[in-house]
């Protein structure tokens, strides 16, 4: 092999180094080469060189868009070396989730359906996929069915109050978040695979496990690199979304779930139940309104996935910040107990959906901290912008900073003041109708929103009945975000002092 002589090596180097810089500063130039506002990118990093490092993706975009609102509907910003279009104007964000939603109809997220099969699910699915399971699926979050699982849910929460109430009896300080983490997996587990899981009880046991693995390994930065910028180069090197030993066991649980049904004709009304009235005679293939194997299993994990997280995240910080407001605690709580009063004190379908100050408390939560601080979109073809000189180009990545918007002050008066009165009627109608999004808009709203409200309103419902929260020596004020996570969460749990009434 002929050897390269030393001046020719370094020529070689130093011209595939020029290359490289010439192809990233095109790259990079792609917002200035359109007249978009958009902030300065770093080399290979883009602007997300502190994503996940010092800072979680939230915060940073709401810094994003405070740079970038005023400016253009949309401002440019670059994660890696993909350009993404930063939403900062409400008209628009209506256009994209509803108005024009045939032009955003897609997330445009990763997922391998060949070699990571959980990963194709309803939430990353993309065009007539996507549209044909939503219309499969929908029907399982109806009121009707959502009554039926209400028993279960009541359940798991009866156990909830139960297990805390013998925790206080030995302990002044617990920490919170793992209890609600238990709770909705016991929920998730029963309502989507038929599992009584114990989670409060045996909290290693192997759902809570698989959940605390989903959310606490990290995704090496060349994977994630690899995801949001040649999604179709990791597709073709198997790269996957989730750890093989997760997908193995959630496969495992729907495969030995629905044997198990089939072989003794179990019914339970429960969500496993729903998914498998539409499977396909020929597991490998989905048909008209039917489903295959790997789509169920796919659907029953996305279920998990995001009911247990989200629900329990959800749940952490509003009584965080109950236990930092005590007047609103307490007025939750006579809520609560006179709503039960009402109905001769069973929590019962009707009683719990009454609880309107309750959702006014979630719901301010929701604002303060979304679980999923950020949605996704990308675009179908290209898009004249409303009232604007730009265009998105089919292909255009778009990001939606629902912790920046929630948190502007000309659309949430006082952001950081936690204020369940922003949700009375009254107040709502002076608000733009798309400024509070923690579940999205649309055809693509959260299709188990409801589900999970529910169980955070039952959770919440038996914790002010029979508890008083209140900041302990052991938690930490302002609580500091999991910059490691993309769901926001607090980083390391919540402890609160709590107390049997």
């Amino acid at each position: 092999m002929m050897m390269l002589e030393p001046l020719d090596a370094i020529i070689t180097v130093v011209m595939i180094g020029l290359a490289v810089y010439l192809y990233l500063s095109k790259l990079y130039s792609h917002w200035a080469d359109r007249d978009v506002p958009y902030l300065k990118p770093d080399f290979i990093y883009g602007n997300s060189r502190t994503m996940g490092r010092t800072e979680q993706s939230a915060v940073m975009l709401q810094r994003f868009y405070n740079e970038l609102k005023g400016l253009n509907p949309f401002g440019g910003i670059f994660i890696f070396t993909k350009p993404v279009a930063l939403v900062t104007d409400l008209e628009l964000l209506k256009c994209i989730f509803v108005k024009d939603f045939e032009n955003f109809h897609d997330r445009g997220t990763y997922f391998n359906e060949k070699d990571d099969p959980l990963s194709a699910n309803m939430f990353n699915l993309a065009g007539s996929r996507w549209k044909e399971l939503r219309h499969k699926l929908s029907p399982t979050f109806t009121s009707g069915k959502m009554k039926m699982m209400f028993p279960t849910i009541v359940a798991a929460g009866k156990q909830l109050n139960e297990f805390l109430g013998e925790l206080v009896e030995h302990e002044q300080e617990i920490e919170m978040k793992d209890l609600f983490a238990r709770y909705t997996t016991d929920v998730i587990g029963t309502c989507a695979f038929g599992i009584e899981c114990n989670s409060l009880t045996d909290p290693n046991n192997s759902f809570r496990e698989m959940g605390r693995k989903i959310f606490s390994t990290p995704t090496g930065r060349v994977k994630r690199f690899m995801m949001a910028s040649v999604p179709k180069i990791a597709k073709m090197l198997g790269v996957k979304a989730f750890d093989p030993q997760v997908t193995k066991f959630f496969a495992g649980v729907v495969r030995e779930t629905i044997d198990y049904r089939l072989k003794n004709n179990v019914k339970r009304n429960d969500f496993m139940d729903l998914l498998m009235q539409m499977r396909s005679p020929d597991e490998q293939n989905s048909g008209e309104g039917l489903l295959s194997f790997n789509e169920i299993a796919a659907q029953a994990f996305l279920f998990f996935l995001a009911g247990f997280e989200t629900s329990s995240t959800l749940l952490t910080w509003t009584l965080y910040e109950l236990a930092l407001n005590q007047a609103v605690q307490e007025m939750g709580r006579e809520h609560v107990v006179s709503v039960l009063a009402n109905n001769n004190g069973e929590m019962t379908y009707e009683s719990v959906l009454s609880m309107k100050y309750l959702d006014q408390i979630l719901n301010e939560a929701l604002r303060k901290y979304p679980p999923v601080p950020i949605h996704f979109r990308v675009t179908s073809k290209d898009y004249q912008v409303p009232n604007s000189k730009s265009t998105l180009e089919a292909g255009t990545r778009i990001f939606i900073p629902v912790y920046g918007i929630h948190h502007d002050p000309n659309v949430f008066p006082d952001p950081e003041r936690f204020d369940p009165e922003r949700y009375t009627p009254e107040q709502e109608a002076k608000r733009h109708p798309y400024a509070w999004t923690p579940f999205g808009e649309g055809p693509r709203i959260c299709v188990g929103l409801r589900f999970g409200i529910m169980q955070a309103r039952i959770g919440l419902a038996y914790m002010l009945k029979n508890f008083r929260f209140s900041i302990g020596d052991k938690c930490e004020v302002p609580l500091q975000f999991d910059v490691k996570s993309f769901i926001l969460a607090p980083k390391g749990g919540l402890w609160l002092r709590v107390d049997k009434i």
